[in-house]
């Protein structure tokens, strides 16, 4: 990779992994169905102006948008308005990739290899202790509710790999366009007229900065940038950056936040991140190099 391309890499990484400390800032002002719906809404607004909707079905736009609006973002949101720390939940919203590959094995067939095995159990193991250290900040209901919202991420991959050769990007600001009004709906009703009204209200600069952060910042440049490596580098060569997404939203947390980093959070983000790693290795392509190893 060229090395203005691995900084772009790092960089995404880097705000998708302090993007939970945003989130929570943000979280101290606003509702968290509202704040996903104001989210949602600046994504499409002002960005469908300027890219082209991508060729594909309504109906996969807003299945993707629904996923990944309400079922990932708004159920984050809520998790991470006081019931869980924004470095767990940094780090076990990434079981994503082991849902995916689980989703992908039952719906198309595909067979799970050794590592990969290895590797959800090294993960799962992870998030085992972080369960068995819920206190404080974190409950039972906040890991369950991060771990719901990884599923919906998990669904929507799977729906997206329909998408053929449409660009990600405006693949993501056009189906941003279905969240939006039922997270405000949900809001209302679940949150109260009286609640969204006061959270638009008392939003202050810092409150409207973390919405657009997420808006632009989040999706357009991230998914943009993310969406313009995948396509000029092979999945394998980009994928393994993700790894810095817990990096970057634990760092930020114990840093900005002074969320507490006791030795079974490292040890349990020790577990879950080797066992991403361990995901990504090809284990065909490291017996090729093994096997030249030992025949040189």
């Amino acid at each position: 990779m060229r090395l203005r391309d691995i900084l772009l890499a790092v960089a995404v990484m880097a705000v998708w992994g302090t993007n939970f400390v945003v989130i929570h800032e943000a979280l101290a002002v606003l509702p968290p169905l509202l704040f996903a719906a104001l989210r949602f809404t600046l994504a499409f607004a002002p960005a469908a102006l300027f890219v082209k909707k991508p060729p594909v079905p309504w109906a996969q736009l807003i299945l993707y948008g629904l996923l990944i609006g309400v079922g990932q973002f708004g159920v984050l949101f809520i998790a991470m308005d006081g019931q869980i720390t924004p470095g767990l939940a940094s780090l076990v919203v990434q079981m994503q990739v082991f849902m995916t590959i689980g989703l992908s094995v039952w719906l198309t067939g595909e067979r799970l290899k050794v590592m990969q095995i290895m590797a959800l159990l090294l993960a799962a193991g992870g998030i085992g202790v972080i369960a068995l250290h819920i206190e404080g900040d974190t409950t039972i209901l906040g890991l369950l509710l991060v771990l719901f919202a990884a599923a919906s991420w998990a669904a929507g991959n799977m729906v997206a790999r329909r998408k053929g050769d449409a660009d990600m990007l405006g693949y993501i600001v056009w189906s941003s366009l279905a969240p939006a009004p039922v997270l405000l709906i949900l809001a209302l009703v679940a949150e109260g007229p009286d609640t969204v009204m006061a959270g638009i209200q008392g939003a202050g600069l810092r409150a409207w900065a973390a919405i657009v952060w997420q808006a632009v910042g989040n999706t357009l440049f991230g998914y943009g940038v993310w969406a313009t490596l995948l396509a000029r580098y092979p999945a394998a060569t980009i994928a393994p950056f993700a790894l810095l997404v817990p990096v970057f939203g634990i760092g930020a947390s114990v840093i900005l936040l002074g969320e507490p980093l006791p030795m079974w959070k490292l040890i349990a983000s020790g577990m879950v991140i080797a066992g991403l790693a361990v995901g990504f290795i090809d284990t065909k392509k490291l017996a090729r190099r093994l096997s030249r190893g030992q025949q040189g």
